[in-house]
């Protein structure tokens, strides 16, 4: 016996009917901000309707919305709503806490009133923006025969926004090497993070056209996420070991520190919402889909300028104006020296011993420079050293500069021949080279 189907089908009009129940909250929440100006709560608005934009984007895919002609673009709206609903959410919170995290684009400061000056102007771009989204949805309801209720959302059900419950960090309060290590990570991960963004050399631009062509090289969707990802890995690493500890209490550095970090964050955070926006309408399946009607909302162009102009511009300087004080972190809880190591008799510096030797660097995740002849290179990128390697093949000693745990490790592997004679004739210390391999 063939088993039933458990899809059945529904009328639009009956679906309607549905809709207007699940998207109650969501409507009334919808005309509540549309009637809000600026002001303390907003921001906590903004994130309930980005919740309720999702539990109704959810509904309608739940019942096939997204290849549905009639409500296909409600849905696209909806989804449109949660984003930029999102990014202003983001972006009131770092407005509200820019001043203290201390960063060295000091408030008042020519810097810091240009950079506060761009937040502003994309959170009034992303207020209109949520408000001309929110009016098609209503009248987009109006079309569909979806009942819009006339009244605004009640004073329980917004509001309070979203926080972060702790523990106290009271384990292992006395000032441990470890600790020592893990600061001088944190500093290590965020020059590599400095790197990331000076290699993309991000540039305000004011022509639509190439501004479009620039975004498309240095930040599509996926880049962005990279971006985005990348420091709050940096920021979860600090929060995991430093925050709350002896050594923040004790050194103001540290959490001035992550406030470069936590608001470049934020504005990455909007940055991949609102390049996530651009891409998902740029598409010549949804362009069709939708006849081009998001277009005639919301102009790519508009977007895009808040996007790299006002954001990602500013994320980079945040970072980058870090570097400096990245550097004397990292300078104090280093142990920093310097050694040469002498290449044993018959070993040529070719691929495997070059992997072992960044492979150690990385291991520890501490800056390592390597020094051959007089060429410096980074000693945790296997194609520098390589490089550097191959162009001085002659050369009989190598000098590294850096922490004294990676280079006790380097010192060891030196004497074991690089490896030369065999994994299994390493040292003891260097058994997670074979564990890793």
């Amino acid at each position: 016996m063939t088993e039933a189907s458990i899809d059945r089908i529904i009328s639009e009009e009956q679906f309607a009917v549905s809709l207007a129940k699940e998207a109650d909250a969501f409507f009334r929440l919808a005309n509540t901000v549309r009637k809000k100006g600026p002001g303390s709560n907003r921001r906590v608005l903004l994130h309930q309707l980005g919740i309720e934009a999702d539990q109704v984007e959810a509904f309608l895919d739940d019942h096939g919305a997204k290849n549905n002609e009639s409500y296909y673009f409600f849905r696209e709206l909806v989804a449109s709503v949660r984003g930029f609903a999102s990014v202003g959410f983001v972006l009131g919170h770092l407005r509200h806490r820019m001043q203290s995290y201390e960063t060295e684009i000091v408030e008042g400061s020519e810097a810091g009133l240009a950079c506060n000056a761009s937040v502003d102007r994309a959170r009034a771009f992303v207020r209109q923006s949520t408000r001309a989204l929110l009016n098609a949805c209503e009248e987009e309801a109006g079309i569909l025969k979806v009942a819009w209720p006339a009244k605004e959302a009640s004073a329980e059900s917004s509001l309070s926004g979203p926080v972060n419950l702790r523990l106290p960090h009271n384990l292992g309060e006395e000032v441990i090497e470890e600790e020592d290590r893990k600061v001088a990570e944190v500093a290590s991960k965020y020059l590599q993070v400095c790197g990331m963004f000076s290699q993309s050399s991000i540039e305000r631009i004011q022509d639509p056209l190439d501004r479009h062509r620039f975004i498309v090289k240095v930040c599509t969707e996926a880049r962005a996420r990279v971006y985005e990802a990348t420091v709050h890995n940096l920021q979860s690493t600090y929060d995991t070991y430093i925050k709350g500890s002896s050594h923040e209490r004790g050194d103001p550095r540290l959490s001035r520190l992550r406030g470069h970090a936590s608001a470049a964050f934020h504005l990455l955070e909007a940055v991949t919402s609102l390049t996530h926006f651009v891409e998902r309408h740029e598409s010549d399946s949804r362009q069709l889909a939708s006849g081009g009607r998001m277009a005639q909302i919301l102009s790519r162009d508009d977007v895009e300028d808040v996007l790299l102009n006002d954001l990602l511009y500013w994320a980079q300087i945040l970072i980058i104006s870090g570097e400096g004080l990245a550097r004397e972190i990292l300078n104090s809880f280093s142990q920093l020296r310097e050694i040469e190591l002498l290449v044993p008799d018959g070993v040529v510096i070719h691929a495997r011993p070059a992997s072992l030797i960044v492979a150690i660097v990385n291991h520890h995740e501490m800056p390592v420079e390597l020094g051959i002849e007089g060429k410096i290179c980074n000693a945790a990128s296997i194609l520098d050293v390589l490089i550097c390697a191959g162009s001085n093949p002659e050369a009989s000693s190598y000098i590294f500069r850096g922490d004294s745990r990676p280079l006790s490790d380097l010192e060891a592997l030196f004497v074991a021949r690089l490896g030369e004679d065999g994994l299994e004739k390493l040292p003891e210390q260097l058994n997670y080279l074979i564990r890793e391999a």
